[in-house]
């Protein structure tokens, strides 16, 4: 089993990510700050799966539905576009910092929508990747579409991809797993499944969090007990909370403050 860094051995500086939550056994942490510094300081080839959420760059001072009342979608300069040129050399380098960090037969799973998709697939594959997937998640009870001018959005793509060279490498799947799960049949690319349920925001909601069950359901798919799990862009710790019910440990970062609490408390919720 591969140890995890301790945090000394990070070579962090004074303004890099901080350390705000670790398991008691002080195999998951999680970090505030900027999650390229953290994976810069993180020794290559160290991790078995990433499950992230990157910014979808939606935040474009337009309208949306949430219970039945108009609201803005802006959530945050995290989520405003710098244009189409410098969204993909932003997508490009995280990417990039994954594909380092991960083992040889790691995988990633990236969430998004049609905003941030096209660029992540793109920058994958000049990186090297192997997309394996393209899992369409279908909400069941998606937002009406306001402006009336186009179809109600009512997917998300998660995109699969490995390091594992094809003939090379053996990247986990567990097909049997999956196949049992879905009456001994083998398990389609499109999942329905509905946004996070109200016992997920106990503590709090984070504008894009996504549904523990599709989290779970990914990790148990890609990873063992033991197995390492990243995400650079923690969000309310989904990946985390996931990961711990699991068995998996878990490294997290996030740079907005609040959510950083939210996460925290998320956490401990699940340790407990």
């Amino acid at each position: 089993m591969t140890a995890l860094p301790m945090t000394s051995e990070l070579n962090l500086n004074q303004t890099s990510p901080e350390l705000v939550w670790t398991s008691a056994d002080g195999e998951s942490r999680l970090y505030h700050g900027n999650s390229l510094e953290l994976m810069a300081a993180l020794p290559a080839a160290t991790i078995d799966c990433i499950w992230t959420d990157p910014p979808y760059n939606l935040s474009n001072d337009g309208f949306t539905c949430v219970a039945g009342r108009m609201v803005k979608v802006n959530k945050g300069e995290w989520d405003r576009s710098q244009g189409v040129e410098m969204d993909h050399a932003f997508n490009k380098a995280w990417l990039a910092a994954c594909y380092r960090l991960l083992k040889p037969t790691g995988t990633i799973w990236v969430t998004g929508t049609l905003h941030v998709y096209p660029s992540v697939g793109f920058a994958m594959q000049q990186l090297g990747f192997r997309i394996l997937n393209d899992i369409i998640w279908e909400k069941t009870a998606p937002p009406p579409n306001l402006g009336c001018r186009c179809f109600t959005h009512a997917t998300e793509l998660i995109l699969w991809a490995t390091k594992a060279r094809k003939g090379k490498e053996s990247y986990t799947f567990n097909y049997q797993d999956m196949k049992a799960e879905n009456g001994d049949k083998q398990m389609k690319n499109v999942w329905r499944m509905s946004t996070p349920r109200q016992k997920e925001k106990a503590h709090g909601k984070h504008p894009t969090q996504k549904p523990l069950e599709l989290v779970d359901r990914c990790l148990r798919a890609s990873t063992h007990p033991g197995d390492i799990v990243l995400d650079p862009f923690a969000g309310s710790a989904t990946t985390g909370v996931a990961s711990l019910s699991l068995g998996r440990r878990f490294i997290g970062c996030e740079a907005d403050a609040n959510f950083v609490e939210l996460s925290i408390q998320r956490l401990n919720q699940a340790r407990r």
